[in-house]
């Protein structure tokens, strides 16, 4: 009996060890999968010239410019180009950012590769060029590659290049992954805050133990900005530029999905139910932290740094510091939309958030996650009030059509209804409202004795909050329908 106890008691503190350990996803991969004597760790020298390319900005059948991740080429050389330009970019809904990018886009695309593959990779500095849209950007400067995914010397390969000059290396990827790529030229905290940055997927050499029905590329990245000197605008649109003080103190102004706040809300990821989702997240940072969770879903496999063989299953949500990356899979289990957010809800209400769809978009109403609700002012102080009520107010509250749906009244002709004191003090108070207020008290026992909790607003959310309420006001009656639709 004493040596039954004995082996039970080991078996049992062999699976509490083990439970908290990454399981291997299969038996296929070998240590010498990952012997250095195996490995390509000699590509030839990189070379600069000062020839300028002037077609397109990102080329090779090895890339994917949105969301979906192409099908891998079976070619075993990739010749990837992704040049670098300065362009404003649409950042979020009245918010143009003189941005810097690779493949003249944020997030850069997206290359596909497998172990063992010879990458070709070129790119011309062309941040002196003038690109379309108005010239607004940053004076051009030096700029480099840094791949995450090469093993190669940095002082040969990563080296900055002055505008006009190209860049030439080869490189193999000798470990599966999803990798980040991203200017290295100092300071590289800017140069990685004003977009310069994408993934690199790295499939094993015999694939991945699982098939996928979906393969989407979720890249979460911080922006920090502030209105440009003189209070620019573009197409009568502010524009805005990198604010330094909040870069260095890790303050973002957003946090978003694939370059764009709440872009993938207005655009959902298309799914069907019982289809095995595959999602290759990157956190580009370049400074905060992701908790990657999808709503409705359990994660049954993730692969940390996306390799098979860091596994892990049933997860609810995934921890990844600034440039860490995981493959996640999960199967849509019913109709419905699942929301993508990361869990530290101040990044989501920044604007990183997104959806998986299972009908078209806007068919499943949800309520929740800063979903975006209306058309978007362009003056700054009514673009926040928006944000706010966004963040703030959309669980409880519609501009229309929120009658049966929401638990408060829509918001579409509240400054019709009410002066902007008795809004002031309303916002700013509820409670002492609800006790002194005739108006108040009939609100209360209108909406189900619901009282409104205290958002404790600061003045200039509340006056952010006005001003939002009258723009909406002042655009014609016949949109307030279009502007529940999220449509602009």
């Amino acid at each position: 009996m004493a040596a039954l106890s004995l082996t039970a008691c080991v078996d049992s503190a062999s699976t509490a060890s083990t439970a908290t350990k990454p399981v291997a996803a299969s038996e296929s991969s070998s240590s010498s999968s990952y012997d250095p004597a195996k490995m390509d760790l000699k590509p030839v020298p990189a070379k600069v010239t000062s020839e300028r390319h002037t077609g397109a900005f990102a080329e090779g059948s090895a890339l994917s410019m949105g969301p979906i991740l192409k099908p891998l080429d079976p070619s075993p050389v990739k010749t990837i180009r992704l040049d670098t330009t300065h362009k404003i970019i649409d950042l979020a809904p009245g918010v143009k950012f003189s941005g810097w990018t690779f493949g003249d886009q944020v997030p850069g695309p997206t290359v596909h590769v497998r172990v063992g593959d010879r990458v070709k990779f070129s790119m011309t500095n062309r941040s002196d060029e003038p690109v379309p849209g108005p010239r607004m950007t940053a004076a051009p400067m030096m700029h480099s590659m840094d791949f995450h995914a090469a093993m190669v010397s940095p002082e040969d390969k990563y080296r900055s290049i002055a505008p006009g000059q190209t860049m030439e290396f080869e490189f193999t990827p000798n470990y599966p992954g999803v990798f980040m790529y991203h200017c290295g030229t100092p300071m590289t905290l800017e140069h990685i805050a004003s977009g310069m940055y994408g993934a690199v997927v790295v499939e094993p050499r015999g694939g991945y133990p699982t098939k996928a029905d979906r393969e989407y590329v979720i890249i979460q990245s911080e922006f920090y900005v502030k209105q440009a000197p003189g209070n620019a605008k573009v197409q009568g649109v502010p524009l805005y530029v990198l604010d330094g003080n909040r870069l260095r103190n890790a303050q973002p102004t957003h946090t978003v999905f694939n370059g764009v706040h709440n872009g993938m809300m207005r655009t959902p990821l298309p799914a069907k139910p019982g289809e095995r989702v595959r999602l290759y997240v990157l956190n580009a940072g370049p400074s905060k932290t992701s908790s990657f969770h999808v709503v409705g879903a359990i994660f049954d496999r993730v692969w940390i740094e996306g390799n098979p063989d860091n596994q892990f299953r049933g997860m609810q949500t995934v921890l990844l510091g600034s440039s860490n990356s995981a493959i996640v899979e999960f199967v849509v289990p019913e109709e419905g939309s699942y929301v993508m957010v990361d869990h530290h809800f101040a990044n989501a209400s920044q604007g990183a958030v997104g959806l998986i769809s299972t009908g078209a978009a806007g068919e499943h109403a949800v309520e929740h996650h800063n979903i975006a609700a209306s058309r978007t002012p362009t003056d700054p102080d009514e673009v926040q009030g928006k944000l706010q009520f966004e963040s703030k107010c959309l669980a409880c509250h519609a501009i229309e059509g929120g009658k049966g749906k929401k638990i408060g009244p829509d918001l579409a002709g509240v400054t019709k209804r009410r002066t902007d004191e008795w809004l002031r003090r309303w916002l700013k108070s509820p409670e002492d409202m609800l006790a002194k207020d005739a108006d108040a008290k009939a609100l209360l026992q209108q909406y189900n004795n619901l009282p409104m909790p205290n958002q404790n607003l600061s003045d200039k959310e509340i006056s952010d909050f006005i001003k939002y309420f009258h723009w909406i006001d002042g655009q014609p009656a016949h949109d307030h329908g279009e502007m529940e639709k999220g449509k602009s």
